[in-house]
């Protein structure tokens, strides 16, 4: 399997747009295998929108690829998402890796616009299939529950001929649609273990479905920092996330050293994952900065060429 470490963001740390090319060109002259957007789109805190900012990498870029961690599908039209990811791929050389999920029933996305959660999964499902098909077909007819095209068609196709569709989400649904639907799959909130059990059940899933996954196309995702628990943001971020997954935060974030966070990496590739996306517990850009030049540094180089 081919091992890749990539880094994500969710806020925005960055005081302005050059702070934020900055390190993009950081992770990009590092070594860094991809940068990945948080996808909110009703927020207080300061977020880019993913797609946007997916093709202002593009054109900042010439080697990294970028995707999404992960897109709610069921938000969007897909006739408009297969043509933003054809377009950005087609300017990038074929480096977009998208992804896509459901997203919370409870996020501010849905909530803040009285967008219904009802059958969300179906209309996902719909939506992933033609934005699949638009990828691949000339004229596309579909008549669905949520959706209904007739000779729909998007010109430039993608670049990359056999580009990714990508599947988050940690439940027995989302293995079937992974396993239905998808080249891959990333994990977010998941312990070693827990990506372990998705790993095996998509597997199972495959032979359902007829269709099969590159081993090397399983990821998962985790929050990282180098330094100590006694850092108020490390604490911060604990208390979130023990509030949020209601049981301790030590599988799901990582502070310490490099070797802590190699061993976490271990544990995950243990378990069937081989991409990651690695997000920085940090305060402002020059923190971010600072723990991405620890993790190219010290991190990486251990993973090169496996």
């Amino acid at each position: 399997m081919a091992l890749g470490i990539g880094v994500g963001l969710s806020t925005f740390p960055f005081e302005d747009g050059k702070g934020y090319f900055r390190w993009v060109q950081q992770c990009e002259r590092g070594g860094v295998d991809s940068i990945w957007q948080t996808d909110r789109l009703v927020s207080k805190e300061p977020m880019l929108e993913c797609f946007t900012a997916m093709a202002a990498i593009a054109g900042a870029t010439d080697r990294i690829r970028f995707g999404m961690n992960v897109a709610s599908i069921a938000l969007r039209d897909p006739l408009l998402v297969a043509k933003q990811c054809a377009s950005i791929d087609m300017l990038s050389h074929g480096r977009l890796l998208p992804a896509f999920g459901l997203g919370s029933a409870l996020s501010q996305d849905y909530v803040a616009t009285g967008t219904a959660t009802k059958r969300r999964g179906k209309k996902a499902n719909e939506a992933l299939s033609l934005v699949h098909r638009l990828w691949h077909e000339d004229d596309v007819d579909f008549d669905g529950e949520f959706f209904q095209y007739k000779s729909a068609s998007i010109s430039p196709k993608p670049s990359n001929p056999h580009l990714p569709l990508w599947i988050g989400g940690s439940s027995e649904v989302a293995m079937k649609r992974t396993a239905t639907y998808g080249t891959g799959w990333i994990g977010g909130l998941d312990s070693p273990e827990q990506a372990g059990v998705m790993v095996s059940g998509i597997k199972a899933k495959l032979k359902d479905t007829g269709r099969t996954i590159d081993d090397d196309h399983y990821g998962a995702s985790f929050s990282f920092r180098f330094g100590s628990m006694d850092e108020d943001i490390a604490n911060r971020t604990a208390a979130a996330l023990e509030q949020r997954l209601k049981k301790s935060p030590d599988k799901f974030m990582v502070v310490g050293g490099a070797k802590d966070i190699i061993q976490r990496v271990e544990e995950f590739v243990a378990n069937g994952c081989s991409k990651f996306v690695l997000i920085p517990m940090a305060r402002g850009g020059e923190d971010v900065s600072d723990q991405t030049q620890r993790l190219i540094n010290e991190v990486i180089p251990h993973f090169a060429g496996r």
